[in-house]
């Protein structure tokens, strides 16, 4: 990757990206290295191993499945910055704080594209959600938008300026455009599914751009993350011995404690389970189950610590169904076995509650607005869940199919965060162009 003077970091809660104008004035996208080639994102992981230095990235997945002894795993950071009971973890014999964690990752990030890229000062455009909480909570926001920048401050970067994820889509999708349009944007990420409405096109860029022009914003944080808890708690914790009873002497029968299957839907908890006294209360329930060989998977695949190994089969399943109508699930690890075929009413039954709380979003920001859906020009969808057919009906039911539109699903924010960074610092002159 070049150097430049305008840089976008996105910092996901699955994946991360980072995008560059170049010389010729065109936003490109940083190539991070891994074992399969080159990649346009950076999987927001930290992994660590016992006397170590921790590894961030593709390779903290590769090392974390190749580990036969499995250290720390931790993904899904930022979705705990508006969280102010959660204020580190210790890591060995080491306290880390949420912010030293997160800026782990942007070393990481910064370092696998060679510090000779960042301009100087290190500045740069890093997005954000338009909402942090449920309901939405400004004191929250910005608590969450401080530790975000004193995280990424952190990382090494001496100025930092935000910009809505929504509105850094709307830049990339401008970039296509030959006439202005008014848009709605729906930016799905793992953590937050946020929605801009906003004037662009050539015409918006020639006159300069005006506040006016964010008509208005809104969000919620929900989006591919509660897809998936939704697919845990349905699909797979059943097999693990959810709902089942034991015996509690003398004769009683008792529901099988539900707190670690919670812990089971964000699977990047499931090493805190792997304590004594969770292994010994599970064994016990075990020994008087009415399904003892589900809690004996349950068992194993604390053990083994195969959380990495679930998440992906529920990726691979929630990715079918946004192509066909069914698919199969299938997780197998070990002696741990699961597969059921799902359809895609099941799924969208599922994910019901979320689905309506985005329409809700997308409504409460239309009559804040004080437009009609026939006043928008276009809606642009990006984000990994906007390829879920029940997230796009949405924005199909109230606009029309021929005005829906995506591309560059994962990638669009960083591209729009560049963009925004030249137009934040027009006067610097890249040094690519420099005689």
């Amino acid at each position: 990757m070049m150097r430049s003077s305008w840089v976008g970091v996105d910092f996901g809660t699955t994946n991360s990206a980072v995008a560059f104008v170049d010389a010729s004035g065109r936003p490109q996208l940083a190539q991070f290295p891994s074992a399969h080639g080159p990649r346009p994102t950076f999987p927001s992981v930290l992994y660590f191993e016992p006397k170590k230095p921790s590894v961030a990235g593709a390779d903290a997945i590769d090392r974390y499945i190749a580990s036969e002894t499995k250290g720390r795993f931790i993904q899904s950071l930022k979705a705990y910055l508006a969280d102010r009971t959660f204020e580190g973890t210790g890591i060995g014999t080491q306290h880390y704080t949420l912010e030293k964690l997160i800026a782990l990752i942007g070393k990481h990030m910064s370092e696998q594209l060679g510090f000779a890229t960042w301009p100087s000062p290190r500045r740069i455009i890093l997005g954000r959600p338009v909402h942090f909480s449920n309901p939405p909570d400004a004191a929250l926001d910005t608590f969450a938008t401080d530790r975000l920048r004193t995280a990424i401050g952190l990382a090494g970067f001496d100025e930092i300026v935000f910009e809505y994820e929504p509105v850094a889509a709307a830049y990339a999708y401008e970039a296509r455009l030959r006439q202005d349009e008014r848009i709605l944007i729906g930016d799905f990420g793992g953590g937050t599914s946020d929605f801009t409405i906003i004037s662009v096109g050539p015409g918006v860029r020639r006159r300069g751009r005006r506040g006016s022009d964010i008509i208005g914003t809104d969000g919620v944080p929900i989006a591919g993350d509660a897809f998936d808890k939704r697919i845990i708690r349905r699909l797979v914790a059943p097999r693990l011995g959810m709902g089942g009873e034991y015996l509690s002497p003398p004769n009683k029968f008792l529901p099988i404690p539900s707190w670690p299957y919670e812990r089971l839907e964000r699977w990047h908890y499931l090493s805190f389970l792997k304590s004594p006294s969770t292994l010994d209360m599970l064994e016990r329930v075990k020994r008087t189950a009415s399904t003892p060989e589900r809690l004996d998977a349950f068992l194993l695949l604390i053990r083994n610590e195969l959380g990495y190994q679930l998440h992906e089969a529920v990726q691979r399943t929630k990715f079918e169904l946004s192509a066909a109508t069914t698919a199969e699930f299938a997780f197998e690890s070990g002696p741990v076995t699961i597969r059921k075929t799902v359809t895609r009413a099941d799924f969208e039954t599922w994910i019901g509650e979320e689905i309506a709380a985005m329409s809700a979003c997308v409504d409460r920001l239309m009559a804040a607005s004080g437009l009609a859906f026939t006043d928008i020009d276009r809606v642009f969808l990006t984000g990994g869940s906007s390829f879920v057919p029940a997230v796009r009906r949405i924005f199909v039911e109230r606009f029309g199919d021929a005005k829906v539109t995506g591309g560059e699903e994962l990638t669009s924010v960083a591209t729009g965060l560049a963009l925004r960074a030249q137009e934040q610092w027009p006067a610097d002159r890249d040094p690519a162009e420099t005689p």
